[in-house]
């Protein structure tokens, strides 16, 4: 797969050309009903809160403010993407540092495709003695006639099988920030 970068002219065709599927404000109040869900079920769990990078890092920005109960927090990356628009082969870039053993980990990722890179994550965790590990997404994506390899205990939103960027979401490593959630068009 090649690395697909886009030009500032193509970056901004992308943007102007998308439809915007949610906006900010629906996002931010998607955010504040998992993190509800969040504390009711974690608040006594003293947990470690990881995101996964790239794409978790916005959604764990919004979320981990509104978690008022005692956490710690870590990261990993794991990537099958490697900045092309198709996932390929797993690769770790960077495991906790925290020890997992006897903890409740909530890993946060930005969406749920094929599930693949989180499942892996979720056994790497298990295998480092973590007693229960839960992730929270923004977005799943419903991808016909196919079911996830891990499925997520809570997330925001259900998208068609469209690519879609924003809210830590990208389109060739670009997009990330943009302030909603966008599906690419075909043109």
């Amino acid at each position: 797969m090649i690395n697909q970068k886009i030009s500032d002219e193509n970056y901004q065709r992308v943007i102007n050309d998308a439809e915007l599927l949610y906006t900010d404000t629906e996002i931010n109040k998607t955010i504040d009903n998992i993190s509800k869900a969040i504390t009711k079920e974690l608040k006594t769990s003293n947990p470690i809160i990881m995101p996964i990078m790239i794409g978790g890092l916005i959604l764990a920005g919004r979320l981990i403010p509104k978690l008022n109960f005692p956490l710690q927090v870590d990261y990993i990356h794991a990537t099958r993407y490697n900045g092309n628009t198709r996932g390929g082969k797993l690769n770790w870039l960077k495991k906790p540092n925290k020890s997992l053993v006897d903890k409740t980990i909530l890993l946060i990722d930005d969406i749920l495709d094929e599930g693949i890179t989180l499942s892996e994550i979720i056994k790497y965790c298990y295998s480092q003695g973590a007693k229960k590990v839960l992730s929270a997404v923004l977005v799943k994506k419903n991808i016909e006639n196919k079911k996830p390899a891990e499925n997520v205990d809570y997330f925001g939103f259900i998208v068609p099988n469209v690519y879609i960027f924003g809210y830590g979401m990208d389109y060739c490593e670009y997009h990330r920030n943009a302030p909603g959630i966008y599906a690419v068009t075909k043109s």
